[in-house]
């Protein structure tokens, strides 16, 4: 992940744009209010096992970012695992996204 890509996530933690934390991310796919899901480099077996699964199913694009301490420094909290991106315009700005989202969502 950039320095741009992590900037972009300072600009949406400030605006409101992002849901932290694994269990917020969970809900949030299942409510279908992610355009993104940024996981932390260093993640459980576990957090990657449920988050990623779900994004897959739900078809929304991920990206792995640095490592859980550095991305929650960025967000100015403690560790975190999952970062989900609300914004669409937001989500576009990152690169490395492993899976598009489903042209068929609305």
């Amino acid at each position: 992940m950039t320095e741009r890509e992590l900037g972009l996530l300072g600009l949406g933690s400030r605006s409101g744009a992002l849901v932290v934390g694994t269990a917020g991310v969970r809900a949030a796919l299942k409510r279908d209010e992610l355009a993104l899901v940024v996981v932390a480099s260093d993640h459980s077996a576990r957090t990657g096992d449920k988050v990623l699964r779900l994004a897959r199913a739900k078809g929304v694009g991920t990206v792995i970012g640095p490592a859980a301490a550095q991305l929650g420094r960025r967000l100015g909290r403690p560790a975190v695992q999952t970062v989900g991106v609300r914004d669409e315009q937001l989500a576009a700005g990152f690169g490395g996204v492993r899976q598009q989202k489903d042209a068929r969502r609305p």
